[in-house]
C-alpha cells in the first residue's frame, strides 16, 4: 500500500516555526514520517492546490496576499514561482480557495472586511487583485462589530463563489463569469445564519447538493439545500458541536467532509475535541455520532486521507500533529500512537495523490 503527502501550514510570527512543512503518513499504519521544512515563508496559515494540484498557494503577510509554489518533478518538493514578495507586518488572508478553472484565487480577508479575487495565469503568477468589501455587523458585541469574511469555497460546478462572513452571520453566494477566471460584482444571493451564529468554514457534501456550514462563536454545524441555478441556499436544521451539557468554553474551528462515505468532521478550540457525524443520505441533514479529544491543544485544523482512512489533526497551542483511524462503516474515530511534532500548525492539507 502506497504512502500520503501531506502539507502543513504554520505561524512563523512565535519563532517556533519557519514556515511550510511536509511529511508522509503511511497508508497501512497510519505512522507519521518526521515533519521537514518544505519552504521556509511567513505565515503560511493556509494552503490551496489548483485543480490539477501542480500548484500549492499559500496565504502570505503582505500586499501580494498570496505565495504560489510549483509542486514537483519529484512529489513533496516545493519551487517558488515569481519573486518572493516581501513580509510586513499585516495579516494575511484567513483563507484561500481556487476556481475549478484554474484561472481564479478568492482570498478572505477576515481582518480587513473584504474578498480579494486575483487571476492566476498557466505559469503559476498572480495578477492585480480586485477587492469584494462588505458591510455591516451582526449581534456580538466585539466579533461581530464589523465584517469578517473567514473563507471561501466554489461550488463543484465551478459557477459560484460562497463566502462565509462571520462578522454578518451571512453566506454571501457570489456568481462567476462564464470563463471562471472572475467574480460578478454584486452577490447572486445573501443567507443569514442565527444571529450570534458566527460562519467560519463551509464544505459541500460529496452530491453537491447540500452546503454544510461550520459556525465558530455557537458552536454549531448548520446545513443548507443549495441551488445549483442561482447559488441560492435553504437551511435544513442545525446540530451541536459539543456534546450536551458542555460547558467549557469553546470555539468551533474546522470542517471536513469524508470522500466516499456519508460523513463529516468538525473540531472544536477549547474543548479540544473532534466531532463526528452522519449525514441522512434522503435529507442530508447531519446526525452526532461522536466526541473525542483531538490529543493536543487548540484542533485549530486537520484533513482526511484522500482514501477516508485516516484523520491528521494539526494543533495551533501545541506542537502535536496527530493522527486518528477513521471506521469505514460508523465513522467514528479512535486514536493512534502516531504523531508528528510540528509548532503552531494551522492547517493541514493532503497532496491528492498516493506515492511510493
Amino acid at each position: 500500500m502506497k504512502n500520503w503527502l501531506l502539507f502543513l501550514g504554520t505561524y512563523t510570527r512565535s519563532g517556533a516555526s519557519q514556515g511550510l512543512y511536509r511529511l508522509r503518513l503511511d497508508a497501512a499504519t497510519g505512522a507519521l514520517s518526521p515533519a521537514e521544512l518544505a519552504a521556509a515563508t511567513p505565515d503560511p496559515g493556509w494552503l490551496a492546490w489548483n485543480p490539477d494540484s501542480t500548484r500549492l498557494l499559500a496565504s502570505h503577510p503582505s500586499p501580494a496576499q498570496v505565495r504560489v509554489f510549483a509542486s514537483g518533478p519529484e512529489p513533496g518538493h516545493l519551487y517558488p514561482l515569481g519573486v518572493p514578495p516581501a513580509a510586513e507586518p499585516i495579516a494575511g488572508p484567513s483563507n484561500l480557495a481556487v476556481a475549478p478553472s484554474g484561472r481564479l484565487v478568492l482570498a478572505a480577508h477576515y481582518h480587513g472586511g473584504y474578498v480579494a479575487a486575483l487571476p492566476l495565469h498557466p505559469d503559476g503568477t498572480l495578477g492585480p487583485a480586485q477587492r469584494f468589501p462588505h458591510t455591516g455587523r451582526s449581534v456580538h458585541p466585539t466579533r461581530q462589530d464589523r465584517p469578517h469574511p473567514h473563507s471561501v469555497l466554489f461550488s463543484p460546478d465551478g459557477r459560484h463563489a460562497l463566502v462565509a462572513d462571520l462578522g454578518l452571520d451571512q453566506i454571501l453566494t457570489y456568481a462567476l463569469t462564464p470563463a471562471g477566471d472572475a467574480l460578478r460584482p454584486e452577490p447572486a444571493a445573501v443567507t443569514a445564519t442565527h444571529p450570534g451564529a458566527g460562519p467560519r468554514h463551509t464544505r459541500f457534501s460529496r452530491d453537491g447538493r447540500n452546503l454544510h456550514v461550520l459556525n465558530e462563536l455557537d458552536n454549531t454545524l448548520t446545513t443548507f439545500a443549495y441551488r445549483a441555478a442561482d447559488g441560492h441556499l435553504s437551511p435544513l436544521g442545525s446540530v451541536a458541536t459539543l456534546p450536551p451539557g458542555c460547558a467549557t468554553p469553546s470555539t468551533a474551528a474546522e470542517i471536513r467532509v469524508h470522500p466516499t462515505a456519508p460523513f463529516v468532521y468538525a473540531s472544536n478550540r477549547g474543548h479540544d475535541s473532534l466531532a463526528v457525524f452522519r449525514a441522512d443520505p434522503a435529507t442530508g441533514t447531519l446526525s452526532w455520532v461522536q466526541n473525542l479529544p483531538s490529543g493536543g491543544r487548540t484542533p485549530r485544523n486537520f484533513d482526511l486521507s484522500p482514501d477516508g482512512r485516516w484523520l491528521v489533526c494539526g494543533h495551533q497551542d501545541s506542537p502535536e500533529v496527530t493522527v486518528l483511524a477513521v471506521d469505514p462503516t460508523q465513522g467514528t474515530l479512535t486514536p493512534t500512537p502516531h504523531a508528528a511534532t510540528v509548532p503552531c500548525c494551522i492547517c493541514v492539507l493532503f497532496y491528492p495523490a498516493a506515492g511510493p
